[in-house]
């Protein structure tokens, strides 16, 4: 599913406008991010959260040439899955 197709979906489902689904799903994917440079964790109960974690930095390999590679020190987005989530999957 890309967004244009969540937005349609998320109009369907809460009887939205196409352009007001829009507006909410950038205004969360705003706010996540906000809250996600600050540090701070963003919990959605019974879907799951979205937390920054630190990755070391390290050496690598170029798979072409075999060469080791330094990789930098980075922030990435972590997401885990709440049990609500997990079940309706199974």
């Amino acid at each position: 599913m890309n967004k244009a197709e969540l937005i349609d979906a998320i109009a369907g489902n809460a009887n939205l406008t196409k352009a007001d689904a829009k507006k909410a799903l950038d205004a969360f994917i705003s706010s996540t991010t906000t809250s996600l440079r600050k540090g701070d964790r963003v919990a959605l109960v019974g879907f799951g959260s979205f937390s920054i974690a630190k990755r070391e930095a390290r050496t690598g390999r170029n798979p072409q040439t075999g060469k080791p590679i330094n990789i930098p020190a980075k922030k990435v987005v972590k997401f885990k899955a709440g049990s609500d989530l997990s079940e309706a999957i199974q």
